[in-house]
Order: C-alpha cells, then structure tokens, then sequence
C-alpha cells in the first residue's frame, strides 16, 4: 500500500490511518527513522520500561537468591570473598 503524505513546517510526517492501524502504530509509539540513499525507512521498535525491567530482574534475583540460600547481604559479600579466595577480611588488604 502506497500513500502520497506531507512534511510538515516542523518536520512532522502524517502516517495514514490504515498503516497506523495494521501496524499498531498509536500516540506515543516509537519508531526508529533510517535512511538508505533518497529511502526514508520508519520501523515501530518496543522500548522495554524500566520500571518493569526492574521489577522482573528484582523477581527473579530474589528467586535465585532463595534457591541458592543467599537470605543476606552478608552471605552476598561471604560468597563473593569466597569465590575470590579470601577467607576473611583481614586478607583482602
């Protein structure tokens, strides 16, 4: 499907409305803006929130500190002193 659109004075380019529709293209969508020679190429692109990125990786640090008997920071600082051959504090000076 091919449509003929215009550039806006600020540079705004309309999408037509069955684009936007089949593509699921909506208020605040992002798309990644290439060019290849006199090719404008437009791609929709999911950016992950943060937010929930970091509720997942909490989730899952805290699954894998239970199954691993970490329930501490001290036993967080004791495996890491332990992986590094440091038996004790005193040793890593």
């Amino acid at each position: 499907m091919s449509e003929v659109t215009k550039v806006t004075s600020k540079g705004q380019v309309v999408i037509p409305q069955e684009i936007r529709n089949d593509l699921g293209i909506e208020e605040g969508s992002r798309l990644v803006v290439s060019r290849l020679g006199d090719l404008v190429l437009m791609k929709k692109i999911a950016i992950p929130d943060p937010k929930k990125e970091f509720n997942e990786l909490t989730k899952f640090g805290t699954k894998f500190a239970k199954q691993k008997g970490i329930r501490s920071e001290k036993d967080v600082v004791s495996r890491i002193h332990k992986s590094r051959g440091v038996k004790n504090d005193q040793d890593r000076t």
